[in-house]
């Protein structure tokens, strides 16, 4: 039975009134690239803040920490790349890894989300504007998608 996101990092938070903003910073998790987007749960709208390099998977960390201090989340949402049979990937625990590092350094919770197809998706919308440089721009788009689904599904969860 594959793994679910919840147990490899938690979903949602545990509470979540209705009035409660969230700010959040998602990552498009790679080897070689991580995708980096900032977003706030009243409108759901994320927007693509930065493409970070990444040796091996490893990020330069204080690299995070500037864009933890310009954009103040609340939360961080790592995309967490299953196959598309829901199996896990390769990439799957060191996306988790990442994200329970994210905790371990920020002290901020950490949810994951499911980022099948997201990649697909940021391609299509590159390729609908007309951007012909779409590989460059691709990871933070993927990490906006990301965000975006996650405040979707976390606003379908929250009583109105």
């Amino acid at each position: 039975m594959p793994s679910t996101p919840s147990s490899l990092l938690p979903r949602f938070p545990e509470t979540n009134p209705a009035d409660s903003a969230i700010s959040a910073l998602a990552f498009d998790f790679g080897t070689q690239r991580i995708g980096v987007a900032s977003g706030q749960s009243i409108s759901g709208s994320a927007q693509g803040v930065a493409i970070l390099k990444a040796r091996d998977g490893i990020p330069d960390w204080d690299q995070i920490a500037k864009l933890i201090e310009q954009w103040q989340p609340t939360v961080f949402v790592v995309g967490l790349p299953y196959n598309m049979d829901g199996s896990e990937s390769d990439l799957l625990q060191r996306a988790v890894k990442f994200g329970n590092r994210l905790n371990g350094r920020f002290h901020k919770p950490v949810f994951g989300m499911d980022e099948r197809l997201s990649s697909k998706a940021a391609k299509e919308q590159l390729f609908e504007a007309g951007d012909g440089n779409k590989e460059a721009a691709i990871d933070d788009i993927a990490a906006q998608i990301i965000l975006e689904n996650w405040f979707s599904e976390l606003r379908s969860r929250t009583p109105e």
